[in-house]
């Protein structure tokens, strides 16, 4: 029988991706998403990927009693992934308590449940956040937390903290924070993409929207940091090898293969980008000019930040390794496909 798996935030970005490759592995998945910031034609397209329709609930993980009754629905679910959360830097730094309301409140009461319902592991999508600007890169999981730049960022460092005081507390679960560096691109087939709700907040939307002609220009925030060209660097990680990365986690999980009942991941490339060499790159890859400009700098960024996954690469047998050019030419694709099918 087919091992339950439930990914909560599915519809989104890198839970889409990541229910693919689940159920490409022969995992069978539920959905849990309250479309907040996703659509729920995401199920379809993954259907069309994959050949199987995933499970979809249509809940706020906010709302404990509609998640309890998930669990009962779908007895025998051994696994979270859990990526429900609200994610962008600016909009924290203005609606914090949305943040922390949504962030906090959705982990508590999957953690909760849990024993409820013997469901024996989870995976946390954590972020890079958690380190603030590190005084060494790249950045290994040995490397201090740092004050969060962010409330976003703050919500991360307290879902881990919520995490590891569940697990020392004696309930019987174990967990995986996978702290991912800066996912972009899209899945080979144009079907499932990053396509946010309004104004996209992440660079690589906003700027394919900009080279299709759909937003006038794409801002870059401060050309004045302390790196060669001035414009801050993020390690860009294709979405599918992030993805990917997910399932080795699980399989590690279910397979009683941890070493301890909580393990930290940096999930990147090795590889820092600058905004400007990003840029560059895909306007090589894609042919396509873009009309940027620069900006003041924008509250909440960290000036540079980079993986050291050799954590990963060695404990986990993943590694990320999808050339940034086809990363890049993926996320036009998909974009394309959007213009092609009116979508936008």
């Amino acid at each position: 029988m087919k091992q339950r798996i439930l990914v909560t935030g599915g519809t989104g970005f890198i839970g889409s991706h990541t229910v693919v490759e689940l159920q490409n592995s022969g995992y069978e998945v539920v959905i849990v998403d309250n479309l907040s910031n996703s659509k729920a034609d995401a199920v379809d397209h993954i259907e069309q990927i994959t050949g199987i329709r995933p499970a979809f609930e249509e809940v706020d993980c906010c709302d404990y009693a509609a998640m309890d009754a998930v669990f009962a629905k779908y007895p025998g679910i051994q696994g979270i992934i859990h990526f429900a959360a609200s994610k962008a830097v600016g909009e924290s730094v203005q609606k914090p308590l949305m943040y922390y309301r949504n962030n906090l409140v959705s982990l508590i009461n999957i953690l909760e449940l849990m024993p409820k319902h013997g469901v024996k592991g989870i995976i946390f999508s954590s972020s890079c956040t958690v380190y603030g600007q590190p005084d060494i890169l790249p950045v290994t999981e040995q490397a201090p937390i740092k004050k969060a730049e962010s409330p976003y960022g703050n919500t991360k460092q307290i879902n881990e903290e919520i995490v590891r005081d569940t697990v020392a507390s004696g309930s019987p679960i174990q967990a995986i924070l996978l702290r991912y560096f800066n996912p972009i691109g899209a899945h080979p087939t144009a079907l499932i993409g990053e396509l946010p709700n309004g104004v996209p907040q992440n660079l690589i939307p906003f700027l394919t929207q900009t080279a299709i002609g759909i937003r006038e220009k794409l801002s870059v925030f401060g050309d004045d940091y302390n790196t060669p060209d001035g414009s801050c660097i993020r390690d860009y990680i294709y979405v599918v090898d992030l993805a990917k990365a997910h399932v080795v986690a699980m399989e590690r999980i279910l397979q009683d293969k941890q070493k301890e009942k909580v393990e930290v991941f940096n999930i990147g490339t090795g590889r820092g980008l600058s905004v400007l060499e990003l840029i560059h790159a895909f306007e090589s890859a894609t042919g396509v000019k873009l009309n940027y400009q620069i900006t003041g700098r924008r509250a909440g960024d960290i000036e540079q930040v980079w993986a050291d996954p050799s954590f990963a690469n060695n404990e986990l047998g993943w590694k990320a390794d999808t050339p940034i050019e086809d990363t890049l030419r993926s996320a036009w694709k998909w974009q394309l496909h959007l213009r092609e099918t009116g979508v936008q």
